[in-house]
């Protein structure tokens, strides 16, 4: 696993190329099903087009992170990944940064609380 644990809790991934993009989401969801305390930066470098196959790990990835208020970034991702992310309106769903350095300093930056998770907010009601 192309995985590194970074200072304040900080997991930065650095994906594999398909077919292996996939397989390496799923090491990361477990990771973090089974540690839930950090930030994850996923460096999308190496992968010139994510498949479908991994859309799903992904999504679920993003969804573990609000449960645990904790953020995901997606770094390096290519111009073939960014049409995919668009075509299936997942462009707006992932914070996206150009550079895996670029996301570990918007992380370290950030206040040192995590965020507050999805399923806690309430909205009031006039």
């Amino acid at each position: 696993m192309g995985m590194q644990i970074w200072p304040e809790g900080t997991v930065l991934v650095e994906l594999p190329a398909e077919p292996e993009t996939s397989a390496e989401l799923h090491d990361v969801v477990r990771y973090v099903e089974d540690r839930g305390d950090c930030d994850v930066v996923l460096d999308f470098g190496k992968v010139t087009i994510v498949a479908s196959n991994s859309l799903a790990p992904l999504l679920r990835l993003r969804d573990l992170m609000r449960y645990h208020g904790r953020r995901l970034l997606l770094s390096g991702v290519g111009p073939s990944t960014r049409g995919i992310f668009s075509m299936t309106a997942l462009d707006g769903v992932f914070d996206i940064v150009g550079h895996r350095v670029d996301a570990l300093v918007t992380v370290q930056a950030l206040p040192d609380s995590p965020i507050e998770p999805a399923a806690s907010t309430s909205h009031a009601t006039e």
